[in-house]
């Protein structure tokens, strides 16, 4: 007899309960490094590279190539658009974690997708970037807006699923709370 595995909006609803029972019988398997690499390019460009990350102490080796990030700066801010800015990314990160936050709480939860897009915005002023009297460099504001259909969920549902995902998202966590950050210089 073949066990077929329940799927619910692209996601494995079994593997994503029996991986939430492997973490609470061992939470070790809930701690991960995640990496991310840059290099300047010259002007306001950059190539960023991601591969690898850690996992309970110990390296993944499921992926065998780099992603490849361009980023760059519009040319009001001095770049040539060969990709988005820093900033930008950081709404598509917020906006990325969203969607896999509602695909697979709600198919852990027997909710149905079939339509899921975020707008996310944010509010910055660069005169403190540049060196200038102005309000703090980072986003002063930002704004998430989900578009959600369903089947199968009440708009209750959807309304829990909502306050549910933006208390358990990562990135959003990261926005809204400090994080120590340090930062170390190697001269070569």
């Amino acid at each position: 007899m073949t066990e077929t595995a329940t799927q619910r909006n692209g996601i494995d609803a079994d593997g994503l309960l029996a991986t939430i029972d492997a973490v609470k019988q061992d939470p070790a398997l809930g701690s991960f490094t995640f990496k991310a690499i840059s290099a300047w390019r010259g002007g306001t460009r950059n190539s960023g590279r991601i591969r690898g990350f850690i996992q309970a102490g110990q390296p993944d080796g499921s992926r065998s190539e780099d992603f490849v990030l361009e980023g760059d700066e519009p040319p009001v801010l001095l770049g040539s658009n060969a990709g988005p800015n820093a900033v930008e990314l950081l709404l598509q990160a917020l906006g990325f974690c969203y969607a896999v936050g509602y695909a697979a709480n709600a198919a852990a939860q027997g909710i149905e997708l079939t339509a899921l897009e975020f707008d996310v915005e944010g509010d910055l002023d660069v005169r403190s970037f540049l060196g200038l009297e102005g309000p703090r460099p980072g986003f002063t504001a930002i704004r998430a807006t989900a578009r959600v259909s369903s089947p199968n969920a009440t708009p209750e549902q959807l309304q829990a699923l909502c306050r549910y995902v933006q208390k358990t998202s990562p990135v959003r966590d990261c926005l809204a709370n400090p994080v120590p950050v340090e930062t170390a210089l190697e001269i070569r």
